[in-house]
């Protein structure tokens, strides 16, 4: 889905939260969970939301034309009847009957396009907008330069209250498999009408409301009685509490205090199986960690500065680390995807080739062909809130010291929160590479490259730009076979390769632990919990 990845005013200045929850008391009222959180960085727009913690959110908040199935995660139709193309550019979408927004508000057709147009429009400034790009007009709305000459995309076009047709401006025979998204969710006419008021309390169409929250401290979400889904919440709803550090969101699940964590600190990892026994979850799941290079800043894209990218990747013992650090949760990486793909999905094994081998010899050499570290040293930026991060930046600084025989060569950047350091890397104030954790936002190979590699791809957050790689992504995504077109994403992965924009660390496990209290728990192949499934006991 997302960057392992706030703006003030609307819900998330609201529940843009920092402070670190607080324990005590019962775990959660008669048949809520209680479960830990995040702090996300945007308002809960479905357009622009690209990070994880508000992703979960918006996975119990909306359902779309396609869900991805939170075992197989094959993209299935839910509000979609049917979707039909006979040349992989022109669709028809066919609504089911039924559906309305907990507002009462029947979705319709123009409740998907309006949505669209919304987060494709330069003005609305919607982190997700890219997403829109293959429909016919986005180069008017979102124009690369100077001013928008249109407002809505001339490529959709409602027929009926059921039905609307999508215009592509090239042929993608994959497009389909992209709307379980987050962003392609349908928006209520209040959205439009009352944009502040549904901001402070969002009303979509999926098996959970919002009903309040405290800033600093929690949101809460509850079952949508009324619900039309195949998929209604088997709980009375969900409350997400922030934690500023997972350490003591695990303290508090071992005390009674919280019913699920869905990231096992890697402090904890040498004994969650004795403290959680049957109740601690591992799985393979899609997100890959790398550390990204700001290739905005002259020192890290001058010439020759890809050796010293590569040569830095050398330098990383990464068995090592997944080894003592995470308990081997973690497997290293040898290609920017992840293995939850498949070979036929485009996942292959080594396609890094030398550059993600762990060879000091050789990094020492390329680093200083390429020049040597800009200014002699570098830090390595990460979020101090979540995810254990210090542990294993200290210890990839730790590889890269003795790689190269300097113990000042490498040193960790904390920023205090998740939204700041999100910020941070908005805004381009990154001075050196910084963790960059990837969570799928659908199974296709194209969702590992694109959005973060292709020129203003919108996770692109190191502002790498090749013109051979957008090249081989356009082609890739314009072939009607898929095994054509999985073999030409891999050929533009070869091209990362040579030119390392983002190290690629490991694969990630998704992890998680839950009390006593509930049942029916398991995670998604985003490693996202499947809340709507949980049972209290």
């Amino acid at each position: 889905m997302r960057v392992v990845r706030a703006r003030a005013g609307a819900l998330l200045a609201a529940v843009a939260l920092a402070a670190t929850a607080c324990g005590g008391g019962s775990a959660g009222q008669a048949g809520v969970v209680s479960a830990s959180w995040g702090d996300p960085q945007n308002p809960l727009e479905p357009a622009n939301t690209n990070e994880v913690q508000g992703g979960k959110v918006l996975e119990m908040l909306f359902r779309g034309l396609k869900r991805y199935n939170p075992t197989t995660g094959a993209a299935e139709n839910v509000l979609a009847e049917r979707i039909e193309t006979a040349d992989s550019q022109n669709f028809t979408v066919t609504l089911k009957p039924g559906w309305t927004f907990s507002n009462g508000e029947k979705v319709t057709a123009k409740s998907f396009v309006d949505a669209w147009n919304y987060g494709a429009f330069i003005g609305n400034r919607q982190k997700n907008a890219p997403f829109f790009q293959y429909i016919d007009g986005f180069d008017r709305v979102h124009p690369e330069n100077g001013k928008p000459t249109a407002r809505t995309l001339s490529g959709l076009v409602v027929k009926d209250d059921k039905t609307f047709t999508v215009r592509l401006n090239q042929k993608f025979s994959s497009w389909p498999d992209t709307l379980g998204y987050s962003a392609f969710m349908p928006l209520p006419r209040a959205f439009f009408s009352d944009h502040d008021g549904w901001l402070q309390k969002p009303v979509g169409n999926g098996p959970y409301l919002v009903d309040s929250y405290e800033k600093g401290s929690v949101l809460r979400m509850r079952k949508w009685q009324k619900y039309p889904g195949s998929d209604p919440a088997r709980n009375g709803g969900i409350d997400l509490r922030v934690y500023t550090d997972n350490n003591t969101a695990y303290t508090d699940l071992q005390a009674g205090n919280l019913d699920l964590v869905d990231d096992v600190p890697a402090a904890q990892l040498r004994h969650v199986k004795s403290d959680l026994g049957g109740r601690y979850i591992n799985q393979p799941a899609g997100i890959i960690q790398t550390l990204t290079f700001p290739m905005y800043r002259k020192e890290w894209s001058r010439p020759g500065s890809d050796k010293v990218r590569r040569g830095l990747s050398m330098a990383i013992d990464r068995k090592q680390i997944t080894k003592e650090i995470f308990e081997n949760t973690r497997t290293p990486a040898t290609d920017w995807t992840s293995p939850v793909l498949g070979a036929d999905g485009g996942y292959r094994a080594g396609l890094c080739g030398a550059a993600c081998e762990f060879d000091p010899v050789k990094a020492r050499q390329l680093i200083k062909e390429g020049g040597g570290l800009p200014g002699g040293r570098m830090t390595l930026a990460y979020n101090a809130d979540t995810g254990s991060h210090k542990d294993w930046i200290d210890a990839i600084c730790n590889s890269i010291n003795r790689s190269l025989g300097n113990d000042r060569a490498c040193v960790g950047d904390p920023v205090g929160t998740f939204a700041d350091f999100r910020n941070k890397i908005s805004a381009q104030a990154m001075n050196g590479p910084f963790r960059a954790g990837w969570q799928m936002d659908y199974p296709l190979i194209q969702n590992f490259l694109q959005p973060l590699y292709y020129t203003n791809g919108s996770a692109n957050d190191g502002k790498f730009s090749d013109k051979r790689f957008d090249k081989l992504v356009n082609e890739a995504n314009a072939a009607t076979d898929r095994a054509k077109a999985v073999a030409t994403f891999q050929d533009a992965e070869k091209i990362l390769a040579q030119q390392m924009p983002a190290i690629p660390l490991w694969y990630q496990n998704g992890s998680g632990g839950y009390s006593e209290r509930i049942s029916h728990v398991s995670l998604n192949p985003f490693s996202v919990p499947v809340y709507n499934a949980i049972t209290v006991n």
